[in-house]
């Protein structure tokens, strides 16, 4: 006789998300010293002002410089320039005070 009727809950158990690999508590931020940014440069010079970049942002780098290779700095520009949320302002409801400052209610000032 099958126990498909009279079985309540699973048969095998639900897999955990940490023995599949995906980590769930993850805690190690790029850039931090656990998980430095990855940058190369072509000069010695150029390392320095990323050097100091890095400083100035409480950043940790593994910096290389290698003249035969392109630079490449990205990771440290997406830390730099992180795009901005945009709040945007609601319009006032009809009968509310115009926001111009006339003193009218919005649907007869500014609609």
């Amino acid at each position: 006789m099958s126990d498909k009727f009279f079985f309540k809950g699973r048969k095998t158990k639900k897999p955990k998300h940490t023995s599949c690999g995906f980590n769930t508590k993850r805690e190690l931020k790029s850039g931090s010293e656990d998980a430095p940014l990855q940058l190369s440069v072509q000069t010695q010079e150029r390392k320095e002002e990323v050097l100091l970049l890095l400083k100035e942002h409480e950043l940790f780098a593994s910096i290389e410089v290698n003249a035969d290779r392109d630079e490449n700095i990205e990771p440290l520009h997406y830390f730099l320039n992180k795009p901005q949320t945009v709040s945007v302002q609601a319009t006032p409801k009809r009968n509310a005070l115009c926001p111009c400052g006339s003193g009218k209610k919005y649907k007869k000032c500014c609609a």
